[in-house]
């Protein structure tokens, strides 16, 4: 019995309990049920509020649209109403000028009418006066000059001759002083170049090493500097004879490597010869440099410089060219001074006026043509390429020009600075070896003994031994037709074949 009591019981609280929870839930569910309805009845609120202030909004932005749109009319209007008023203005202004351009015709019109009764009378009153005068107007104004001239000739030439000679006597007096301010404010010295530089010898002995055995070193230094050595009785020293100064100085500076070095041989002779080049160009490029900052002169191009410095070693007339380049720039500057110009200009053109004189020997042309090609090559402006070019034409190019000629012509015309006959010398030698170098087959040849031989080297891989023959009595029979010199000439041709190996 306890035990169905117990499963009653318990049956019995499972039903109790079930109903229970299902009270509770049911409970649970109505608070559900309000909660979201409360929910959505706030959201409905909030809805018809968010709506409310959007309306709102929408009403505000309408309006002020409006507004806007209001403003914007009027301001298109007042822009109307000025435009109008504008356009008014200038149809008013429009029909004035039309109103005066036609009162300008009137009068022009008025004008020619009289004009052209003033050329009626003129020509009325011309042939008038042709008929009482039996002559045309031309006629009539030959005789009235004819009359005239007549009658103040003699007037006419005393001052037209009075005009002239005050004239001649203020220009020329001008140009006296100009010149002679130049001349006094540069006062230079001259140094007449010569054709032999002499080479002082620790003693009398080094002659016969100089000499070498049977002569061959003393002909080998003849051979590859092409000049003259003289060997005499003056004690410790030798002449080195030659017209080309850089051919003397290449050869000073070779016996001079030699002498300190105390070993003389052909082939010291050579290696001193390349020391001595190198040297000159040194000099030369040193040369050029204090030339310029001499002169006072900037911004030339380094390699012109270096050109320039080949004057040094170049005469005309026995006058040193490099010495006379930078006088000629010292009075150009001085003359473009006095008339008013730039006178660093001038400088600069008189100093450049004779830099085709450093290739001359190189390069066909003359000294002008090749200083004007120079001076393209290196960009220097039309301003001096002019003087360059034209100073020693008649009709030299604007003033520039004529003021480096005639600067050139001072440096050139004061007592002592030339000699005619140096130069004249200089140029048969130099004519002596531009004939033989215009042969095939020569590699290079020297003019010595002032004229009287030519040392002509072949390349023995062109001209044999009989083809030498040949060349020998070519060269002698050209120089015969072409120069004119004193007594003879001898041409000796020099064929030199040298092969070199080395053991390793």
């Amino acid at each position: 019995m306890e035990y169905i009591l117990y499963i009653i019981l318990a049956i019995g609280g499972f039903f109790i309990g079930y109903w229970i929870r299902k009270q509770k839930a049911l409970s649970q569910i109505d608070s559900a049920e309000a909660k979201a309805d409360k929910i959505i009845t706030e959201a409905r609120k909030k809805e018809k509020e968010v709506l409310l202030e959007s309306q709102d909004k929408a009403l505000k932005i309408i309006e002020e649209a409006k507004q806007e749109e209001k403003r914007r009319r009027n301001e298109i209007n007042k822009l109307q109403e000025r435009l109008e008023k504008r356009e008014t203005a200038f149809s008013q202004k429009l029909l004035e000028l039309q109103d005066k351009q036609q009162k300008l015709y009137d009068k022009v019109s008025k004008v020619e009418e009289v004009k052209d009764k003033i050329n009626k009378i003129k020509e009325e009153q011309v042939e008038k006066l042709q008929k009482i005068a039996e002559m045309n107007k031309e006629e009539a104004c030959e005789v009235m000059f004819k009359n005239v001239e007549e009658d103040i000739k003699e007037d006419l030439m005393v001052r037209i001759k009075k005009l002239e000679r005050e004239a001649d006597e203020t220009v020329e007096s001008k140009a006296r002083d100009l010149m002679i301010n130049a001349m006094q404010r540069l006062v230079s010295g001259y140094t007449t170049e010569v054709t032999t530089t002499n080479v002082i010898l620790p003693g009398d002995e080094m002659k016969g090493r100089i000499i070498g055995r049977e002569g061959r070193n003393i002909k080998a230094i003849e051979q590859l500097t092409g000049v003259e050595i003289l060997v005499d009785d003056t004690p410790n020293t030798i002449t080195v004879s030659g017209f080309s100064p850089l051919r003397r100085h290449i050869a000073k500076k070779t016996l001079d490597y030699l002498i300190k070095d105390g070993r003389i041989h052909p082939t010291k002779i050579e290696e001193a010869i390349e020391n001595a080049k190198k040297d000159l160009a040194v000099d030369i490029k040193k040369a050029g440099e204090e030339a310029v900052y001499e002169v006072g002169i900037t911004s030339l191009d380094s390699k012109l410089v270096q050109i320039l410095g080949r004057l040094k070693y170049r005469t005309s007339y026995g006058q040193n060219a490099l010495k006379h380049s930078v006088e000629v720039a010292h009075l150009s500057a001085l003359l473009a001074e006095e008339l008013g110009m730039d006178a660093s200009l001038a400088k600069k053109a008189g100093l450049l006026h004779d830099i085709g004189k450093a290739v001359d020997h190189e390069v066909q042309g003359t000294h002008p043509e090749i200083g004007r090609d120079i001076a393209r090559k290196y960009n220097l402006p039309q301003e001096i390429i002019d003087p360059i070019e034209t100073h020693h034409d008649d009709h030299p190019r604007g003033l520039l020009s004529i003021i480096v000629k005639v600067a050139d012509a001072m440096s050139g015309a004061r007592p002592g600075a030339r000699h005619d006959t140096y130069e004249r010398y200089m140029q048969r030698l130099e004519e002596l070896e531009q004939v033989a170098n215009s042969f095939d087959g020569v590699e290079k040849s020297y003019a010595i003994q002032a004229g009287r031989e030519v040392r002509v080297f072949v390349t023995p891989e062109e001209i044999d031994d009989l083809a030498s023959h040949k060349l020998a009595r070519s060269v002698a029979k050209k120089i015969e037709d072409e120069l004119k010199y004193p007594g003879e000439v001898k041409v000796n041709v020099i064929r030199e074949m040298r092969v070199t190996e080395y053991a390793r």
